[in-house]
């Protein structure tokens, strides 16, 4: 029971918590409450009266429904205000709580006993943070605090049932922690200890990279780096440029280097890419590489053979054939330990990332979280042996303006919350003007089979139903698929999208990611294009059509199952439809490891398209106007600049999947690149 008496005139109502009499007046109402408690957590001692709490109230963000709205006013063509992107301190304005919410909430805790000079302000404006005894928490929410244990990590925490705030406050306020949440078992410092970074280092040659890097199977002897003849065994950066009508670069301005993202023991060795300038772009000199941008301890490159990354080498052997003389900015995310974890795989890193490119997003409050998920998120300092002593990075580094990120993951495998919370953070860096390109994933309608989500792949409980990828599913990014020059045909014909069935010559079937989300609906720039496939190419399965609601609960995955219902459908038919645009991403010639070999996957694609982009802002720089920013509504408000791709399928879940067809389709977009095309419109642009 709460540990002072109340006093007062206030009518009193008698409410019974946690067993407990706790007497709540009338004026208070119930903020959250758990529902009940996962098995893996068990309720123990009542928390320490004299026990210092770290509180934090996450203030209700004003303007989100508007943010959209506002993305779309400088991302359209048709806009006057197209291109006219914001500062970071400009977002952060239109996004803070109103002075309202934040007098009122201050003023409840002060006038609850916490003194003023104890609560701070986030510098995002989002959360209030101060220090209190259990005693003090208890009495100003009325409730009780218990410890929890985790029966898995050994971890422990503070939580309680149920809390309670003023009703004429409550509208401003998201949530307060410690509260009803145990999505964040901490794992016991004994346990981590087991660990260390000798033993992870041993581990690196046991497992595969989980993602969408395809290691390269097999070898290609020799080829002449200007012959555009064997483009059906070897893409070479000759292929690309015939592809889509590429010119060799010329311009380079400083602040327009290309992103890329890389993460999961991917470090580049200069050999592979000298042994690649030296063979395929004598124009790009020997000992040319990113510049480094090391994010909480990430590692740029090794000198080891046998440590070289598939999918790194892959992403700047893409890229600086079509931007060089302009540079690639390469972001390393988390350390060496981090990346060797096997559970650093299902989220790879990208809020440790955009924490770094913009600091209000260290402790941005949406969807009941704030700042990083103690869970699925690495802390920092890393309490591990060897692994990155320093604080959390937050705003360290400048995005650059367009960002290519070969990673991904699916829908299905993470909660709601966290993929929302997320995509606000890609709108947000819209707004300032920054491109995100994301794979689409390398199995067509499904996952991997046998990987986390089961056998085949697929959802439901008969593992039929499509999977789509995320974040590529976001409407703030731009999802890219792949596309493949298959033997017997040139770079003169029109490309197909991309299909190799198992054995031939990767283990499993690759094929281009596609299909519609759970969780987000058509965006608008789209819905026309979404509507036109469905009405001339509608698909032969059964479907439904449902999207996953927000929920309170951070621990809630999308329960696809549940959406299909008794329906027995296989495919969302209201979800935002991916990808978005299509490059090559098959049969691509790339050093690794000091050897000569092929690769391929949505991985490849994704660096490539991003590169043309990155060319083009270059075009509009020096002409004195600005990066694009968003590139989804323009791509869609013109489509006849890109090669419609109409040939081709992604298989999945024992289906054909979906196919290519004229128009957009959810293969391979809305096609290829063509630079002279996406140029000159993008030039005519403001």
């Amino acid at each position: 029971m709460v540990r002072t008496k109340i006093s007062g005139l206030v009518a009193l109502v008698a409410l019974t918590l946690e067993a407990s009499a706790i007497v709540v007046p009338r004026h208070l109402e119930v903020h959250e409450k758990r529902e009940s408690l996962h098995p893996r957590w068990s309720k123990k001692d009542r928390v320490e009266s004299h026990k210092l709490l770290p509180m934090r109230i996450g203030l209700t963000q004003n303007n989100l429904d508007k943010g959209h709205d506002h993305l779309m006013k400088i991302s359209d063509p048709a806009s006057p205000h197209f291109g006219q992107h914001w500062t970071a301190e400009e977002v952060i304005e239109a996004f803070r709580p109103t002075q309202q919410t934040e007098d009122e909430v201050r003023k409840w805790l002060i006038d609850s006993g916490i003194p003023a000079g104890r609560i701070t302000h986030s510098d995002n404006k989002g959360w209030f943070a101060f220090y209190a005894t259990a005693e003090e928490a208890e009495n100003l929410l009325y409730t009780e605090y218990h410890e929890y244990e985790d029966s898995i990590t050994g971890g422990v925490m503070p939580s309680c049932e149920t809390y309670h705030v003023p009703k004429d406050i409550r509208r401003h306020i998201d949530y307060i922690s410690p509260g009803i949440k145990l999505l964040a078992p901490i794992e016991h410092p004994n346990n981590k200890l087991k660990r260390n970074a000798e033993m992870l280092e041993h581990e690196i040659f046991k497992r595969n990279t989980h993602g969408l890097l395809r290691d390269a199977k097999h070898s290609y002897n020799g080829t002449n780096a200007t012959d555009l003849s064997t483009c059906d065994v070897a893409i070479t950066p000759a292929c690309i440029a015939a592809l889509y009508q590429i010119p060799p670069a010329t311009l380079s301005h400083p602040n327009n280097s290309l992103g890329i993202f890389e993460s999961e023991l991917q470090f580049y060795t200069q050999n592979d890419l000298d042994l690649f300038f030296k063979n395929f772009t004598k124009n790009i000199p020997n000992g040319t590489h990113p510049i480094p941008a090391n994010i909480d301890g990430g590692m740029q490159s090794t000198t080891d053979p046998n440590y070289a990354g598939g999918e790194v080498n892959l992403d700047i052997q893409l890229a600086y054939p079509i931007l060089y003389p302009q540079q690639i900015t390469l972001y390393q995310v988390d350390d060496f330990i981090v990346q060797a974890n096997q559970n650093d795989t299902y989220t790879f890193g990208f809020n440790t990332f955009l924490d770094a490119l913009d600091g209000s997003y260290c402790n941005y409050t949406a969807y009941n979280e704030t700042g990083n998920d103690p869970y699925l998120d690495q802390a920092y300092p890393d309490p591990l042996t060897g692994g990155w002593q320093g604080s959390l990075m937050c705003g360290t580094f400048t995005p650059t303006n367009v960002i290519s990120l070969s990673y991904g993951g699916q829908e299905s495998d993470l909660p709601i919350s966290y993929q929302k919370r997320q995509c606000l953070e890609y709108m947000k860096l819209g707004l300032q003007g920054v491109s995100f390109l994301f794979a689409s994933g390398d199995s067509g309608v499904s996952n991997y089979p046998d990987n986390i989500d089961g056998p085949t792949g697929c959802l439901g409980p008969d593992l039929n139903i499509f999977n789509p990828t995320w974040p590529g599913t976001c409407p703030y990014v731009t999802s890219v698929g792949a596309t493949k020059v298959y033997p017997g045909y040139s770079v003169y014909d029109p490309e197909s999208a991309v299909f190799d069935p198992a054995g031939h010559p990767y283990s499993v079937n690759y094929s281009s990611g596609g299909g519609f989300s759970n969780i987000y609906p058509i965006p608008d720039y789209q819905a026309s294009f979404v509507a036109k496939f469905f009405e001339d190419h509608n698909p032969p399965y059964p479907y439904y059509s449902a999207l996953s609601n927000d929920t309170g609960n951070i621990q809630t995955l999308p329960d696809i199952g549940a959406l299909a219902g008794t329906t027995g459908g296989i495919y969302n038919r209201i979800g935002r439809g991916i990808p978005d645009v299509a490059a090559n991403g098959d049969n691509i010639a790339v050093y690794n490891g000091n050897d000569f070999e092929l690769s391929g996957g949505t991985s490849a694609s994704t660096p490539i398209f991003s590169a043309v982009i990155n060319r083009i802002n270059e075009e509009r720089i020096n002409i004195g106007k600005g990066p694009i920013g968003f590139l989804n509504p323009s791509l869609y408000a013109n489509p006849s600049m890109l090669n419609d791709i109409v040939n081709g399928t992604n298989p999945g879940c024992s289906t054909v999947g979906f196919s290519a067809v004229p128009g957009w389709d959810p293969v391979t977009g809305l096609g290829t690149p063509n630079y002279p095309k996406m140029l000159e419109y993008y030039l005519g642009l403001p």
